[in-house]
């Protein structure tokens, strides 16, 4: 397989056809990012919320001083940036001058643009490539071009990128398009890009997709651009007849699961572990997220929580009418509100199982949590910090009057929360831990054995032979 399989120029550099998924919120960082730029692949960092090494290599936690949310997202900002360089510099020394460093960031992350200038800024030189995803990137074209860096859009079908191009990416320097990263929306882990227009119950193979991406690449001159394929990618084995094949062009794959399980991974010895578990089915695609984006998790017990959090929800009336004619006092002060008598009857054995706070969403429905359950949303959703561009969760917008102009919604979560806790060796069970849909096969992977742990020298020269 090693013999098919050649080098390909990304970022101004031949590489291998391997690159590391930037998992955000410090999931990838500078150590392995370096590792595989290291091995002539391209690493991949988080830009999203990075860890802050101090120079001695210890964590800067980031501890708010700000008393309002838009204080508090300056403070983010600021450390972003400062732990985006620092990750950059980690990653340089690493891997010695060989492979590519790339940065991913989230474009529905808070003040994405700041960060992105920011970061590219102080690290100039040190970084050769962005990735961007969750949105839609316009500017990332013309953030690109003023550092003279690659950029690499994430899309999930030929429309998405078609709009970009037209919209954008034509104005702008087109030779620094370093490639288009076509991301499986039903298999890639995080957030995905799964448009109104399509079934998440109902996949769709990306062959065809990514025929489809590279037909409109060819008719506006990009034919010789790459394409990536993220998002269920496991073996290259599996791709091989996608190698030299016409109708899709130069091809490279990026890798989002298997590096996690590297020893140079900074997730936590208990996800890790979690991972050599799962087994298929164990991923769950839904749509809690704060932004709005269908995403991809492990079903824990915090996902569980979130899926019965949602099954109690029931439509409500400020007013009696004919439909909603049964009077229901909730909260502290008793307000009315009114329910069918179907969902009164279900209400109130709710209630009874000890789930006795009601909380209004923004769709006239309201979900039934317990005491403790509810002081807690109330607290994330006051510290608040701004970590994305709107939020549907605290109603927070990172510009302007800084409200979405919507009600709070109870039914999803704090994002920032909950990433930063499992990053920081939280509870595996009881915080959101994404991944691909493939992770099942870390248990099936003879590789694994015995809850072997490789290298990413090991896993790239494992990924070269084909397996």
């Amino acid at each position: 397989m090693k013999d098919k399989i050649k080098k390909i120029v990304i970022s101004g550099k031949e590489v291998w056809p391997i690159i590391e998924g930037g998992k955000g919120i410090a999931i990838s960082d500078g150590g392995s990012s370096g590792a595989f730029a290291a091995e002539d692949a391209v690493g991949t960092f988080s830009g999203a919320n990075p860890k802050l090494i101090d120079n001695n290599g210890e964590l800067v936690p980031l501890i708010y001083n700000g008393r309002t949310r838009n204080e508090k997202h300056e403070e983010l900002i600021e450390y972003s940036i400062k732990a985006g360089i620092i990750q950059a510099r980690i990653a340089e020394e690493i891997s010695k001058g060989r492979g590519r460093i790339h940065m991913n960031v989230l474009w529905e992350m808070g003040a994405a643009e700041r960060v992105l200038h920011g970061i590219l800024e102080g690290a100039k030189g040190l970084i050769h490539g962005i990735t961007c995803g969750a949105g839609m990137p316009y500017r990332l074209g013309e953030i690109a071009a003023k550092y003279q860096v690659y950029y690499y859009p994430i899309i999930s079908s030929m429309r998405a990128f078609k709009a970009l191009w037209k919209r954008a990416y034509q104005k702008v320097s087109s030779y620094l398009l370093g490639g288009v990263v076509y991301e499986d929306p039903w298999l890639a882990g995080g957030h995905n890009g799964l448009s109104n227009g399509e079934d998440p119950e109902l996949p769709q193979a990306p062959f065809e997709r990514v025929v489809e991406l590279r037909s409109f690449m060819n008719e506006i001159g990009l034919s010789e651009t790459p394409i990536v394929m993220a998002g269920g990618v496991w073996h290259l084995k599996d791709w091989e007849y996608w190698f030299d094949n016409p109708q899709i062009g130069p091809i490279a794959f990026q890798f989002g699961t298997r590096p996690l399980l590297t020893k140079e991974s900074p997730i936590s010895a208990e996800w890790k572990k979690k991972l050599l578990t799962l087994q298929e089915g164990d991923i769950f695609l839904n749509k809690f997220s704060p932004t709005g984006f269908y995403s991809s998790a492990v079903r824990n017990d915090f996902i569980r929580e979130l899926q019965e959090r949602n099954y109690r929800q029931v439509e409500f009336s400020e007013s009696a009418s004919d439909k909603f004619n049964s009077e229901l006092a909730i909260g502290a002060r008793g307000r009315k509100i009114y329910l069918s008598p179907k969902n009164k009857e279900q209400v109130t054995k709710w209630i009874e199982d000890g789930y006795t706070e009601g909380m209004k969403t923004p769709d006239s429905t309201i979900i039934f949590v317990t005491p403790n359950r509810f002081t807690q949303i109330r607290e994330d959703q006051v510290d608040c910090m701004g970590c994305l561009s709107h939020c549907r969760f605290s109603n927070w917008k990172d510009h302007g009057d800084h409200t979405t102009g919507g009600k709070p919604d109870p039914r999803s979560f704090c994002i920032q929360k909950t990433l930063q806790n499992i990053v920081h060796d939280g509870d595996i069970e009881n915080e959101l831990m994404f991944s691909g849909h493939n992770a099942y096969k870390f248990k099936q992977d003879p590789f694994y054995n015995n809850g072997y742990i490789p290298t990413v020298k090991e896993l790239v020269e494992r990924m070269l032979t084909g397996y």
